[in-house]
């Protein structure tokens, strides 16, 4: 599975980069990465998903 080597910070909107290792055989749902902020320095510890989150607004 395929996680993201940046996120955005919520906290300060600078980029969080990743800082776990891939294990041998790739991540898998339930696996926990942490990511650590460039701006504010703040951690992010985060569960592995294989929910995907679809960006558009809901349609009524």
């Amino acid at each position: 599975m395929d996680i993201p080597s940046k996120i955005t910070c919520v906290d300060c909107g600078e980029l969080a980069y990743l800082m776990t290792s891939e294990p041998e055989f790739g991540f898998s749902a339930g696996d926990w990465v942490a990511y650590r902020c460039s701006g504010c320095g703040d951690r992010w510890d985060l569960e592995v998903s294989e929910e995907i989150q679809d960006s558009k607004s809901p349609t009524s």
